[in-house]
């Protein structure tokens, strides 16, 4: 039994009834691609389960086969040998999942399940498509700009903005919120690490204005993700010390520092008038005493 002929003839009248969409955080992990069927206490010698790649027209597209309750390897593609594993004990529930080991980047495909049982013919009964994908969400990114002068306007300055630990390659976009205006990056460097993981590094350089607003904005398409951090004039929002944010932390310390001495003043004044008191009435005492 050809199992890629059988898949030729089978695409002309078969339609694909579910569509799943399964993200990856990085390479090596694993993935579930699911393939459950409704019903319940089915014959695994009856049934015949293929998992195949549905989007590229490759010689080889099995992924995974079982025939009459055992796994058939005969036609599986190699890139897929010992990296696939149904669940034996979800099977006769209809539960026909497929468990892909150390997934890579090569493994990116829309993934087809079906299902067929063999009663007095053969049919189909089941099939489902799983779209793969790896993915994983880029830091918080950190933005770095210009501690500017009160004079500097008109004067080019540097902005820097850094990110990583995302995948795929991220959209990086520079945005003058003041117009929301994009504004051409300087420099862009995306590195590729071992772990599959990106990291982004990017510079801008503008003119300084009274009224400057930078964005950096770190996108991922296949998260959905947008994440940005901003600079407005001599404050940013990546979470560094500016000016802005030293200078009240100084004013703060001074307040704090004034306060102090004021309570300490306040403590000498009242026990100086303490001692002022006692010491007038003793004399007092004194003074009754000796006129009896």
């Amino acid at each position: 039994f050809h199992i890629t002929s059988f898949f030729q003839s089978l695409s002309s009248y078969v339609t694909v009834i579910a569509l799943e969409e399964i993200i990856v955080g990085k390479s090596g992990d694993n993935a579930t691609l699911s393939c459950i069927y409704q019903e319940r206490e089915l014959l695994l010698k009856n049934l015949r389960v293929y998992w195949q790649i549905a989007d590229d027209q490759e010689e080889c597209s099995v992924v995974h086969a079982l025939i009459s309750g055992q796994d058939n390897e005969s036609e599986q593609c190699i890139h897929f040998k010992n990296r696939t594993k149904l669940f034996w004990d979800r099977l006769e529930n209809g539960d026909f999942s497929l468990l892909l080991l150390n997934v890579s980047k090569r493994d990116e495909h829309t993934y087809k399940c079906v299902v067929l049982q063999k009663t007095e013919y053969t049919k189909v009964i089941h099939q489902a498509k799983v779209v793969l994908s790896l993915a994983a969400s880029y830091s918080q990114p950190i933005l770095s700009g210009p501690i500017r002068n009160s004079d500097s306007t008109g004067e080019e300055v540097t902005f820097s903005c850094k990110s990583g630990n995302g995948y795929p390659k991220p959209n990086v976009y520079w945005i003058n919120k003041t117009d929301n205006s994009h504004l051409s990056p300087s420099e862009l460097k995306i590195t590729l690490h071992p772990d599959g993981t990106y990291s982004v590094f990017s510079t801008l350089k503008v003119n300084a204005t009274s009224n400057m607003e930078i964005e950096c904005s770190i996108e991922n398409k296949i998260l959905h993700e947008s994440l940005s951090a901003n600079y407005t004039q001599q404050n940013q929002s990546n979470g560094s010390s500016t000016e802005s944010h030293k200078n009240l932390e100084k004013n703060g310390r001074g307040a704090q520092a004034a306060g102090i001495i004021s309570i300490v003043i306040l403590i000498g004044l009242l026990v100086g008038l303490t001692c002022w008191l006692w010491r007038r009435r003793s004399s007092k005492l004194i003074s009754y005493t000796g006129n009896e």
